[in-house]
């Protein structure tokens, strides 16, 4: 899904925690080219970011006593390269993947439980734990994580004499209703055919109860509804379906849309915008009695089976470094995201207000593999399949669900 986090130079588009997931076809990787007689104090680091995150990685190396070698991928080509490097045993030390990837990477064997080297997870949300677990065990863990919120503008709120944030679906419709104008509408999400479309709507689904195990139960059905209410009601856009999560932001940059889904990777081009003033609430449920459930996005720190068990070692370590509260703070502000351990979280969104919306979401936020595990991709399509279907008129909710399951 998932920020002004780079990767490779160029801003990740759907949170990052949307990008494509790649199905693996690898064999158990038991060891990799390495040996035990290579030096453990020159570590290799990969990621799909540019230098943003270089500084915390240097001041884990001081820390652990290694020199580390930082290699930046282009998003779309980690995972392919992993799967390259797993089949040629050239992994590296120090692994970044997007955190609906860990388990099918894990699934292969080509990784290493973190309790091997002391990390089990205590002290971080639960949401964050189960992305990194695969068959009970963990693989991988993130300093900082995102998810998603409503971006509302304040102006356009107190022109309609809107003066606090709806909490329910009902409100939210009767708010949007009031929003919408010729000259903007009153909400705006992307229901795009792809997995960012998913997880924009994977809050209302979960938030109402809905499963990906089977897309065709009422939670599901009532929370598709919604949507095309919304937009039979013409307070969304007919083209949401085309647009991607930057494009929703840049229609309420542009003053098009009233009300957002987006995350906080979204709020430094915000912050920009000087003619916009603007604030964010949670996702709405259908009742209020129902928490908000939005997916969890980011990436998550791994370590790789290498061959070299000295090596590894101090790959934990640097790992346990990097997810160590103090780092945690550090990156949730270069990379506009959330901490993990719930106090250090806290202690971000005072020290960045605009954040204290994420820092609640993120409290009860779901990774999208918790269920299915590997299977998570094939859910996923279902899904903005059946949205897709639906919002362009090709059947009702329910008979788009119920054609995108299969049955």
């Amino acid at each position: 899904m998932e920020t002004t986090r780079k990767r490779s130079g160029k801003a990740p588009r759907a949170a990052v925690a949307a990008a494509a997931l790649f199905p693996l076809t690898l064999t158990a990787c038991g060891g990799t080219a390495s040996s035990d007689t290579e030096s453990p104090n020159t570590l290799t680091i990969q990621d799909y970011y540019d230098e943003v995150r270089d500084p915390i990685y240097h001041s884990c190396a001081k820390s652990v006593g290694v020199d580390i070698e930082i290699s930046h991928l282009p998003g779309r080509g980690l995972i392919p390269k992993v799967l390259q490097q797993s089949s040629s045993r050239t992994l590296p030390d120090v692994l970044m993947l997007d955190n609906p990837d860990v388990q099918q990477i894990a699934e292969s064997g080509a990784l290493s439980p973190l309790s091997d080297y002391g990390m089990h997870g205590e002290g971080m949300v639960p949401g964050v734990v189960k992305a990194g677990t695969y068959a009970g065990t963990l693989y991988g863990l993130a300093p900082s994580v995102n998810t998603l919120s409503i971006f509302y503008n304040k102006d356009l709120f107190s022109a309609a004499g809107i003066t606090t944030p709806p909490r329910t679906w009902e409100e939210f419709r009767a708010t949007a209703r009031k929003l919408t104008t010729p000259d903007h509408y009153g909400f705006a999400m992307s229901t795009i055919n792809t997995y960012e479309g998913s997880w924009q709507f994977l809050p209302f689904m979960w938030g109402n109860g809905g499963t990906e195990q089977d897309i065709t139960t009422p939670g599901t059905e009532q929370a598709l509804r919604f949507l095309v209410d919304l937009q039979n009601d013409g307070s969304i856009s007919r083209s949401s379906i085309i647009w991607s999560q930057d494009d929703v932001n840049d229609q309420f940059v542009a003053g098009k849309a009233a009300m957002v889904v987006n995350g906080p990777w979204q709020i430094p081009a915000l912050q920009e915008q000087k003619n916009v003033r603007w604030g964010s609430f949670t996702v709405p449920t259908r009742l209020a009695s129902q928490p908000t459930v939005a997916p969890l996005g980011g990436e998550l720190f791994t370590v790789p089976r290498t061959g070299n068990t000295a090596k590894m070692a101090k790959a934990g370590q640097f790992v346990k470094c990097l997810v160590s509260p103090e780092h945690q703070l550090e990156t949730a502000k270069i990379t506009q995201t959330v901490p993990t351990n719930p106090d250090v979280a806290e202690e971000a969104a005072k020290a960045n207000p605009a954040m204290a919306t994420f820092v609640t979401t993120v409290k009860t936020a779901r990774s999208r593999t918790a269920i299915l595990g590997p299977d998570w991709p094939k859910a996923a399509t279902k899904i903005y399949n059946a949205v897709q279907i639906a919002l362009t008129g090709k059947a009702t909710p329910a008979q788009a669900l119920r054609q995108a399951q299969g049955e």
